[in-house]
């Protein structure tokens, strides 16, 4: 069977469990993300994605598919659209406009223009050059651009996030590609052994009484966290956990820290 590609070709596209739109959304692709169909079931997909290797089933209609050499372009990429709650993308051959989220992979720009199978599309919104910052504090500052936004489980926008969500986006302004699952991003980064070594940028992760990581979320410093729960806000952390200021008390029992920048 010969490889079939493809590539978002939407401002934002829910990847499901199941092949039915009443089915959980694990996750959200954006404008730019390749794929890779390994199945199809009547009008649906099952895909791989090329970002985080994650899993699911998409609609058909909501992908286009491509070439290696797009691929290539859209997964090699550094530019990416920074942070505004919407970046105007014009599809030339239609001359509709596109709403695109934050966190969307660009390729190449030809005088602010590039292509998808023939198609020609203009950006009329800034593009960044995604490399590491030079410190932690700079990914507080993009965490914070996502204050009050509302969870949404397998939500990847400003509109909706969950935790692993959050911190997937935030990371990805700055080149860094973390894992889809919270305790798959507990696998990268090196260990920092203590709460009071943390720095600004550092990933908190949490468990259950299961042992199970289940939440994430990135340090603002060694005692206050930035994180998706109800909403994307500050809450402080301590050796036991984070402490719900709203709720006033302890929500979530810290695991490990791990650092992924240094």
């Amino acid at each position: 069977m010969n490889q079939v590609l493809g590539l978002i070709n939407l401002s934002l596209v829910p990847l499901r469990a199941k092949p039915t739109h009443g089915s959980e959304m694990v996750s959200q692709l954006l404008f730019g993300d390749c794929l890779e169909v390994l199945d199809t079931e009547s009008h649906w997909a099952y895909v791989r994605t090329f970002f985080d290797d994650y899993e699911g089933w998409i609609d058909q209609k909501q992908f286009v598919e491509i070439d290696p050499v797009t691929r290539d372009q859209f997964v090699n990429t550094k530019w990416v659209l920074g942070l505004s709650v919407k970046h105007p993308v014009v599809n030339l051959h239609t001359n509709q406009i596109l709403y695109l989220v934050p966190g969307s992979s660009i390729p190449d720009l030809v005088s602010g223009q590039f292509g998808i199978n023939g198609i020609s599309y203009e950006v009329q919104s800034p593009v960044i050059w995604a490399v590491p910052p030079e410190d932690g504090l700079a990914l507080v500052t993009a965490a914070q651009f996502y204050l009050n936004t509302p969870y949404l489980w397998g939500g990847r926008s400003p509109f909706g996030v969950d935790c692993s969500g959050f911190s997937q986006l935030v990371f990805k302004q700055f080149g860094i590609w973390l894992k889809r699952d919270t305790y798959l991003q507990a696998e990268q980064g090196a260990l920092v052994d203590f709460l009071a070594e943390a720095r600004a940028g550092d990933l908190a992760f949490f468990d259950n009484e299961q042992g199970r990581i289940i939440h994430v979320g990135i340090m603002v410093n060694n005692h206050q966290i930035i994180h998706a729960s109800g909403s994307v806000k500050i809450d402080p952390i301590d050796n036991q956990g984070i402490f719900s200021e709203d709720l006033q008390r302890y929500t979530h029992k810290l695991r490990i820290i791990k650092r992924i920048i240094n």
